[in-house]
C-alpha cells in the first residue's frame, strides 16, 4: 500500500477523533493489565464499573496473587466469563510475583508467560503502558483495517503483522485507538454507516459498502 494513501486513512481519523484513547481507566500497567485481561468478550464501560472496587480490593499484583479466586469472581460477577477472568487474574498475579519479582513484564515473551494474556493484551499493556511502538488487533481493528486494505489477513495474527509492516512508526499504538473508535462509531460489523465514514473512498469491500448504504 501506498504511504499516502495510509497517511490519508490515519490523518482522516485523526480528524473524526482527535484525541482518540483508550476507554478503559487506569492509573498504572498493573491496572491496564488487569483491565485489559477483563475486557475479553465484554464492553470498556461494562469493566470500568467493576475495576473501581476491584483496584481497592486489590491495589497490588502481590495483594491479588494472595485473593481466593472466588472472591474476585465475586466483585467482578456482572461481567461475561467471570470465573474464568478471575482465576486467570489470580494466576497471572502469582506468575508476577514468583518470577517477575511483582511487576508487570515489560516484554511480549514475558506478558505471553502470564495466564490469561494472549498477544492483544500483552500489545495493549506494551503500547499503552510502556510506550512501545506495537499495535493490538481486537475484532474492531482487525476488521475495520480489513475493510480499509490496510491489511488483507483471515486472522488478527496476520492483521496484525501485516499492519505492523504497513503502518508509519511511530504510529501503530495511535492507529489502534483511531481504528477501535472508527470500528464502533462507524464501521460497525453489521449495518456500517458508509455514509457517515470519512474514510470510505479508501474502504476496499466495494460490495460491503453498498450494502451499508442500501440499508440507510
Amino acid at each position: 500500500m501506498q504511504k499516502s494513501r495510509v497517511e490519508a486513512i490515519l490523518q482522516a481519523l485523526r480528524v473524526a477523533y482527535p484525541g482518540a484513547r483508550s476507554r478503559l481507566k487506569y492509573s498504572n500497567a498493573f491496572e491496564l493489565l488487569v483491565a485489559a485481561i477483563l475486557s475479553a468478550q465484554t464492553t470498556d464501560d461494562q469493566v470500568n464499573k467493576v475495576t473501581a472496587e476491584l483496584f481497592r480490593r486489590y491495589p497490588t499484583p502481590a495483594a491479588l496473587a494472595a485473593a481466593d479466586p472466588e472472591e474476585v469472581a465475586a466483585c467482578i460477577k456482572s461481567l461475561g466469563l467471570y470465573r474464568m477472568k478471575a482465576a486467570h487474574l489470580v494466576a497471572a498475579c502469582r506468575t508476577m510475583v514468583e518470577k517477575y519479582g511483582g511487576r508487570v513484564p515489560d516484554s511480549l515473551e514475558e506478558l505471553l508467560d502470564l495466564p490469561g494474556v494472549g498477544r492483544k493484551v500483552a500489545n495493549v499493556v506494551l503500547s499503552n503502558a510502556y510506550g512501545r511502538d506495537v499495535i493490538a488487533v481486537d475484532t474492531h481493528v482487525f476488521r475495520v483495517a480489513n475493510r480499509l486494505g490496510l491489511a488483507c489477513a483471515v486472522n488478527v495474527r496476520e492483521t496484525e503483522k501485516q499492519l505492523m509492516a504497513v503502518l508509519p512508526p511511530g504510529t501503530r499504538g495511535e492507529a489502534h485507538h483511531l481504528l477501535i473508535h472508527h470500528g464502533r462509531a462507524v464501521c460497525r460489523a453489521r449495518h456500517p454507516g458508509c455514509r457517515e465514514c470519512v474514510v470510505s473512498s479508501y474502504c476496499s469491500d466495494v460490495d460491503h459498502n453498498r450494502r451499508g448504504k442500501a440499508s440507510q
